[in-house]
């Protein structure tokens, strides 16, 4: 189970330094005791004073949390509100419209800055261009942009009127893009001409076009064009519209739709074990009210900051910590088009240099992959760059191994940069477990404790709590605000996979085995329990990409399992049986790249396996199953110590042993 093994014996510790405590909004782990008590003694009373303090009501609730059709929760249902208001409207209304809301830096260095006024104005005017295309409250809007402030604007047009927005990263297949067209039934598509990366371009238009193509039933889908780069693309004139053109006929005044705390704010799909991806629906108020709470407790956000999240805005993160979490805090967040190791790895160092990113948040895959430039090339070395502005650090995705923390603690931060290790998930809205930089004490490797008002707990299969020093199932056992609702259209399949019968349905399954330190109470954690894998902080799952495989003409069969990577955190690796003679040398090696290519059309790059082994088989019981835990060893070069008298044919082991 573990993918990164906790280092139990771990004792570099790490206080906060009492410049920055005076400072933080948490400044002492009595202030962070006394909120945890505040939240176990009076629940209701802890999130209600939360959500009064922090959010904007038109109308405000009385209820706190239905638990009546548990897991199916409910909070501050009869309040009224709008995520778009509280995001821009109301720091307008405080005298702050001429803040710096968005940086934005493209691919070849060039930079836009929007006011909270300048942004506010794009947004009325897409909204009203929106409603002009009969969209309206409860509509489902697909956004399959790059990183831009168009795309911020599309989410935030879509909150203003009460669209249902689903962000799908624009790495992903046309595919995968139909697949969640179709499940939403969505009636527009905001797209781009291109998206540029690292020097390259790609037709995200002519992506969609693809997805629609394969669309049998022909649905009445309209797609709206972020004009990016001016390449030349397919225009269909019935169907297709420019983003400028429409934002262009506008007016900039545009009344909020306000809505329910509990009508949906998005969907955003997540990998499932099963093959089919998960369309994780998260609620107006519960998700925001998080979103801002954890800014200010994890981030200690001040009004100066200028923070930086690298995530891509089509995954969680960017959605909590690029878009909803900044703007509604009312911070300056800086948006980034392209890839840290263009034109050079020293691209992130220059550009934390150059804005003075005081707060900086990032995946362990992408510090792994900067620690290995450096060592490399001398002149991309974090110290070559002046770093002064930074005042914290943080990590998200997977877990961190230890030496890459102290790297990322000494280098980049030079020794005076808290760093918050934050565990949370898609489904959870935002941080579960993560340090309060003024007040917690930092191990390296671990994301400490569970932030107030979250009941995080570690139990065995059977649901029974363990002692600390034990490793088991990581639970939530207490609702939240900024919880997942269920899954779109899917309801049974949200109480199976979220709040198992196995766990007596009444805790929230996070999916990951964790330990907790006897020491320190402190939480680590070791990776997932079911068949996803976490690649670079995305998590995929095994069916995915074996479908894709087996989907190509010359495969008959495919296993996917993964090993540790010291870049990617877990590798991707697969089995793969063919329909003919199984091959080796050169030929081999083609066809792996073969195989590896259609993994990335059909699905995304990122899911492209980095070895292939192929056989004449794969390890199997006589009943027909797959032995998985055998070709994890051999994925991870372990000796086979298992019992293989039950599988129908050892002999393939031998063969699985190579790589491509």
């Amino acid at each position: 189970m573990p993918i990164i093994e906790p280092l139990l014996n771990e004792n570099r510790i790490f206080h906060p330094s009492v410049r920055f405590a005076e400072d933080a909004s948490i400044s002492s782990m009595s202030v962070y005791h006394t909120l945890c008590q505040e939240a176990a003694q009076d629940s209701s009373g802890f999130w209600a004073r939360l959500a009064r303090e922090q959010l904007y009501w038109k109308k405000a609730f009385t209820k706190v949390l239905d638990e009546s059709n548990a897991p199916f929760y409910k909070w501050f249902e009869d309040g009224i509100t709008n995520v778009a208001y509280n995001c821009l409207d109301r720091h307008i209304e405080n005298g702050h419209g001429d803040k710096t809301a968005i940086i934005f830096e493209s691919d070849d260095g060039k930079i836009k800055r929007y006011s909270y006024h300048a942004l506010y104005l794009r947004v009325c005017k897409v909204a009203n261009g929106l409603r002009s295309m009969g969209i309206g409250k409860g509509d489902r809007v697909v956004i399959y942009m790059p990183v831009s402030v168009e795309a911020v604007i599309a989410m935030q047009a879509c909150a203003r009127i009460g669209a249902i927005h689903s962000v799908v990263f624009a790495g992903f297949s046309a595919r995968s893009l139909y697949e969640r067209i179709v499940d939403l039934e969505a009636v527009l598509i905001i797209t781009a001409d291109e998206q540029v990366r690292g020097g390259k371009s790609l037709s995200l238009k002519a992506i969609v076009d693809e997805a629609l193509s394969m669309d049998r039933r022909q649905l009445a889908c309209h797609v709206l064009v972020y004009q990016r780069t001016g390449a030349e693309i397919n225009w269909h004139p019935t169907r297709d519209s420019w983003f400028h053109e429409l934002e262009a006929k506008q007016v900039d005044i545009c009344e909020p739709e306000w809505v329910g705390a509990e009508h949906p704010l998005f969907v955003l799909y997540t990998s499932g074990s099963t093959g089919k991806p998960k369309g994780v629906q998260h609620a107006t108020a519960g998700y925001l009210l998080w979103s801002i709470v954890t800014m200010k407790w994890v981030f200690d956000i001040k009004a100066n900051d200028i923070f930086w999240c690298t995530a891509d805005i089509g995954w969680i993160t960017g959605h909590s910590y690029g878009v909803y979490g900044p703007l509604a805090a009312g911070t300056t967040t800086f948006l980034f088009e392209g890839t840290p190791t263009y034109p050079d790895a020293g691209r992130f160092w220059d550009i934390i240099a150059r804005h003075k990113i005081s707060i900086f948040y990032t995946a362990p895959t992408v510090i792994r992959s900067l620690i290995k430039a450096t060592n490399t090339d001398e002149t991309i070395h974090p110290y070559r760059y002046d770093l002064s502005s930074l005042r914290l650090l943080g990590s998200v995705g997977e877990p961190i191994n230890p030496e890459a923390w102290m790297w990322y603690y000494q280098q980049v931060g030079r020794e005076r940069c808290p760093i918050v290790d934050t565990f949370w998930q898609t489904e959870t809205g935002g941080h579960m477990i993560a340090p309060l930089p003024g007040a917690t004490p930092l191990v390296p490797g671990s994301c400490t404790l569970p932030l107030p008002g979250i009941v995080a707990a570690i139990v065995d299969e059977f649901g029974h709590d363990l002692a600390a020093g034990q490793g088991g199932i990581l639970v939530i056992k207490r609702p939240w605000p900024a919880m997942i609702r269920t899954l779109w259209g899917d309801p049974e399949r949200f109480k199976q996979v979220y709040f198992p019968e196995e766990l007596g349905g009444r805790f929230y399954l996070a999916g990951d085995g964790a330990i907790c330190s006897k020491e320190t109470g402190y939480f680590m954690i070791t990776g997932r329990v079911d068949d996803l894998l976490n690649v670079s902080g995305h998590r995929m799952g095994t069916m995915e990409i074996e479908s894709v495989l087996v989907a190509h003409p010359l495969v008959a069969e495919a296993a996917v399992v993964s090993r540790p990577d010291e870049i990617t955190g877990e590798a991707i690796v697969a089995f793969v049986v063919l329909k003919r003679a199984c091959p080796n040398g050169e030929e081999a090696q083609r066809l792996a790249n073969t195989l590896r290519e259609w993994v990335g059309k059909e699905l995304s790059l990122i899911a492209k396996p980095k070895e292939i082994r192929f056989g004449d088989n794969l390890p199997k019981t006589r009943s027909g199953k797959i032995m998985r835990r055998l070709l994890r060893a051999l994925a991870r070069g372990e000796p086979i110590t298992q019992d293989t008298s039950t599988l129908d044919n050892p002999t393939v082991l031998e063969q699985l042993k190579h790589a491509q």
